[in-house]
């Protein structure tokens, strides 16, 4: 297929690219590069790989890019609650506005598998527990605007929503300001991590499990598409506390330190199913242990500067 993947130098899009180039699918990326990053070097070189340095706002070049497009993973935004909350107009225009102008641009017989994110159910019921059926109730901005553009998205034909749980796990890319991510850098560098909420809990996924994810949705599209399907390891709906526990296991030195003063910017604290993906056939090759084992090796060499949105 024909794929165009708009924000594919990110986190997840270089790491998932060169899974669709390996399935043989041929691949164009419209990145602005806003982190300067260096992340496609080593695909540069794939003769099925297109890199376009473009900005997703602009129409005219979304309108050109899309014409031969057979599927598009539309993975630009700004991503994550601190981000939108310090950019809030740049948020609404790439997160919000860029997307509703391709959906409209998007054809009947174009593909359509984008991510979203599962904060957006808040709090989940009274247990909080939550599927797909779950109401939504989204508190960040960045949460709102997602809900806002899977409406949308549903709308149309041909697509795919994925909520994804909280990603981790090292990528070309990296992002430090990730939860499991920031947790694991924390304990190897500093040796203590400061827990506060410590009984909220959350879903994790590890970053290459979501690149799978994407792969089987393009794979399975007959029996999946105008569906929307939560993206977490149902094995890891952990507490932050339980999470530090895991951390803890592998770093014995780290201090947890628990304090009652802060609140998170997002307040979400639910469980969530992952068993709709699940019964397509699609499971999760990492463990939230082998994340952890592969940020503590990665983090013997990488340095903070230049690896987070914030």
């Amino acid at each position: 297929m024909q794929i165009l993947v708009t924000g594919g130098a990110g986190y997840l899009g270089s790491t998932l690219v060169p899974e669709l180039l390996a399935a043989n699918h041929e691949v164009t990326i419209a990145d602005n590069f806003m982190y300067g990053q260096t992340s496609l070097n080593h695909i540069c070189n794939h003769p099925k790989l297109t890199i376009l340095n473009q900005d997703v706002r602009r129409k005219d070049v979304m309108t050109n890019l899309m014409k031969n497009a057979d599927a598009i993973i539309p993975l630009a935004a700004f991503v994550g609650a601190p981000l939108c909350s310090k950019d809030p107009f740049g948020a609404t225009a790439i997160n919000h506005d860029a997307m509703m102008m391709m959906l409209s641009k998007k054809s009947r017989d174009q593909w359509v598998l984008m991510p979203t994110t599962n904060s957006a159910y808040g709090t989940g019921d009274d247990n909080n527990f939550c599927t797909e059926e779950s109401s939504l109730n989204p508190i960040s901005d960045y949460a709102i605007e997602k809900v806002r553009v899977e409406e949308a998205l549903m709308n149309l034909d041909n697509v795919i929503s994925y909520r994804l749980a909280t990603v981790f796990g090292m990528s070309p890319r990296m992002r430090l300001d990730l939860l499991v991510n920031d947790f694991a850098y924390r304990a190897i560098t500093d040796g203590f991590i400061v827990l506060f909420e410590s009984h909220f809990k959350r879903n994790y996924i590890h970053v290459r499990d979501v690149a799978g994810a994407f792969v089987h949705g393009l794979q399975n599209f007959a029996i999946m598409k105008d569906e929307i399907f939560n993206v977490g390891l149902s094995s890891a709906n952990l507490s932050k506390k339980e999470l530090c526990d895991k951390i803890k296991k592998q770093v014995p030195d780290v201090a947890i330190i628990e304090e009652n003063i802060r609140k998170d910017i997002d307040q979400r604290n639910y469980i969530v199913s992952n068993e709709k993906l699940e019964q397509t056939g699609w499971k999760p090759q990492y463990s939230i242990d082998d994340g952890i084992r592969e940020l503590i090796k990665g983090f013997s060499y990488l340095r903070k500067v230049g690896h987070s949105n914030v």
